[in-house]
């Protein structure tokens, strides 16, 4: 029996290696190549002309088409791009082409026809504009967007009466079915709106009316019409809106307990105390107890708040105090507990217990002497001080608190300028510019602010003190000789004044300090008071005196424009011939001089700054275009024969492990810096052929 078993041999599997490993981390890798490679965004191309530009537009409207014949066509943001991509190359029929084509696959898209009406109202077509949003809200009739887009380039326009007529045609095809189509709801308030923001109260409220007809089982409506007619004054119609809505909505659950509320709190708002809790009684007589939850809320709000009072406030402002208590003993430097703590206390409205709150909180002063944990602090000193002032109206406590303040920050480590400011102009309010002098003098010398100080001289500036204010920007100088800004506001003040030497002097003081903030203004300010003043000798100085200091391109720039579009200092103008020519002859002095400072800046460039040749080349452009500003008299062949030839080039970035990757930087070849050499080459092989032809004569 053994000896007929088959014994079959096992098959070995071939576990070696496959020449190539596949494994999930090669494919993702692969995928995130291919996706970095389509999405990365595309090197800056500068096209220099015509044909270049040409093909660039051919090639970026070819990418778009492929995209869109590759399966891109449901996607709109793709469509979108294409015609803001024909809007930005200046061809507007192209753009709105590819925007009817899109709208041919995407007509209920909203995204598209709001983008395609963009695009007229950016390029002034209205009569297109128009025709886009017709045909939009004509098939999406109940896309809101659209139609206040259309609304809004109509009320842009201030063409009132045809924005009107889109409101009724919106109101019309929208219907009064809140429920099942709320866009008619907010159709309805759109239009009102859009009637008070143009102080059409007559309008507004007949619309009003035919809201309530529209929508009678919503009580928002309702109380809407009412606090129009409450903002309008007119107070008997208001309550005839409530009334009336009482009486449509009557116990209609959530929506009455709304109504009932905002009812009461307006008769509130009218200190009609008993029609109010008459209002509460019958609404909470007529909703059931399962609905009115928050009518009842506010109706024991409204007793404790009417009814007897020092009983209420112990029973409701009693747990609350309790709780803020025991957050201020657990952490007494939590200002924000100490904040809603106070609000509670301002809103009892006795003032010992504010004021007992306010001492107690003003006492835990922070432990560490740095600003940010300062910052809270003091906010409740200010809110301490506006209390006293406005609603205790105890003006020398508010003082008091103002001085407490000031004592108590460390002013030689750090110090808050709205304080003392606040100190100042709550003196002024009172009448008292002496106390309020003496605060801002004390904060100038205890903690000098850039704010406080212009304060202080906005302050007497008004009020004319100006021998004040120049011994309050000389304060100001000493205390930061290196701001700009103080120098530039000193001379322009002392210019208000006509007080030109005074001007020029400041300025001068300004230049000669050697920490500037921001020189540059400076000089402007300076060199354009001199051109102001008609001192061109001393603007063409200070120019000179400049390019001592610095030799930036702008400056060269500025300088040679100042030249050539300087009016002549003296001379008369003389009519006729003579005077043709003169001007003639006044137009050529100014370019020569002009051509002078542009000769000197590419002398400095090509011999003491060579590397930035970039700078060299916009100078050439500006030189360029001064010659063509002046027609005729200019002369564009000496700088043509100068510009320099933009040429791209590349180089290799390389790391530790070799050549990486490849980076194009451009190159400007100037003819003046490749003629010298190639005239060199030229003599040299004029020398040798002279030399051989000695050589053959002997």
């Amino acid at each position: 029996m053994a000896s007929l078993i088959h014994h079959r041999q096992p098959k070995v599997k071939n576990k070696t290696p496959a020449p190539i490993q596949i494994t999930a981390e090669y494919i993702i890798g692969g995928a995130r190549q291919l996706h970095d490679s389509e999405f990365r965004p595309q090197p800056t191309q500068k096209i220099t002309d015509s044909t270049e530009l040409s093909d660039y537009r051919f090639s970026k409207r070819k990418h778009y088409e492929d995209s869109i014949r590759r399966g891109n066509k449901n996607n709109t943001s793709v469509w979108i791009q294409y015609a803001q991509w024909e809007e930005e190359s200046k061809d507007l029929r192209r753009a709105r082409s590819v925007f009817e084509r899109a709208l041919e696959i995407h007509s209920r898209d909203h995204t598209v026809w709001l983008k395609y009406a963009e695009l007229e109202m950016r390029n002034k077509c209205l009569h297109h504009a128009r025709n886009v949003f017709e045909r939009a809200v004509t098939q999406l009739p109940r896309v809101d967007q659209l139609w206040y887009k259309y609304v809004h380039m109509e009320e842009m326009l201030g063409n009132m009466a045809g924005a009107r007529q889109i409101f009724e045609r919106w109101i019309m095809d929208q219907g009064c079915q809140p429920n099942s189509n709320p866009s008619g709801f907010q159709a309805h308030l759109s239009y009102i709106m859009f009637e008070i923001r143009y102080n059409e109260i007559v309008r507004a409220r007949n619309l009003f009316s035919r809201f309530v007809e529209c929508y009678p089982s919503v009580s928002s409506v309702y109380i809407k019409f009412a606090k129009f007619e409450v903002k309008n004054g007119e107070i008997d119609k208001a309550r005839s809106v409530y009334e009336n809505a009482v009486e449509k909505l009557g116990d209609d659950g959530e929506e009455s307990a709304e109504l009932f509320a905002a009812f009461a709190e307006f008769e509130e708002s009218c200190k009609e105390i008993e029609r109010a809790r008459c209002v509460y009684k019958y609404g909470l007589d007529r909703i059931p107890n399962g609905r009115a939850e928050d009518l009842c809320k506010k109706f024991v709000a409204f007793e404790k708040k009417y009814g007897d009072r020092e009983g209420i406030e112990d029973a409701v402002v009693g747990k609350r105090r309790v709780q803020y208590e025991e957050e201020v003993k657990k952490n007494p430097c939590n200002y924000d507990s100490w904040f809603d703590y106070i609000r509670l206390e301002e809103s009892g409205g006795k003032k010992e217990r504010v004021r007992e709150v306010y001492e107690r909180a003003v006492a835990n002063v922070p432990p560490a002497e740095e600003k940010r944990y300062w910052q809270r602090y003091i906010c409740i000193w200010i809110n301490y001080a506006l209390y006293e002032e406005l609603d205790a109206q105890d003006m020398d406590r508010a003082r008091q608190v103002y001085k407490e303040c000031l004592k108590l920050i460390p002013h030689k480590k750090f110090s808050f300028g709205k304080i003392w400011l606040m100190a100042a102009e709550f003196e002024i309010r009172q009448m008292n510019l002496a106390a309020a002098r003496k605060i801002l003098g004390n904060a100038i010398e205890v903690a000098p602010k850039d704010k406080i100080f212009k304060k202080y001289i906005e302050i007497e500036l008004q009020l004319g003190n100006m021998d004040r204010c120049r011994a309050l920007y000389a304060k100001y100088l000493d205390w930061a000789p290196g701001n700009c800004y103080a120098w530039i506001k000193f001379a322009e003040f002392e210019m208000s004044l006509g007080e030109t030497e005074r001007t020029r002097a400041i300025f001068e003081l300004a230049t000669e300090q050697h920490h500037l903030d921001m020189p540059e203004l400076l000089w402007k300010a300076y060199i354009d008071f001199e051109i102001t003043e008609r001192e061109y000798a001393n603007a063409r100085a200070l120019y000179e005196k400049l390019l001592i200091r610095t030799t930036h391109y702008k400056v060269w720039e500025s300088y040679a424009k100042f030249e050539a579009f300087t009016p002549i200092e003296e001379g008369d103008e003389v009519d006729g011939e003579e005077g043709n020519e003169n001007l003639l002859e006044q137009k050529k002095q100014c370019l020569g001089k002009a051509r002078e400072v542009f000769e000197r800046a590419l002398h400095y460039y090509r011999e003491n700054a060579p590397e930035q040749k970039e700078e060299r080349a916009m100078l050439l452009e500006e030189w360029l275009n001064v010659e063509r500003k002046f027609g005729r008299i200019g002369d564009t062949s000496l700088v043509e024969k100068k510009l320099a030839r933009k040429i791209k080039k590349r180089k290799e970035i390389s790391s530790e492990e070799g050549p990486t990757a490849y980076e194009e930087f451009y190159e400007y070849i100037f003819p003046e810096d490749t003629s010298v050499p190639n005239f060199k080459i030229l003599e040299a092989a004029y020398n040798w052929k002279k030399q051989k032809m000695d050589s053959c004569e002997d």
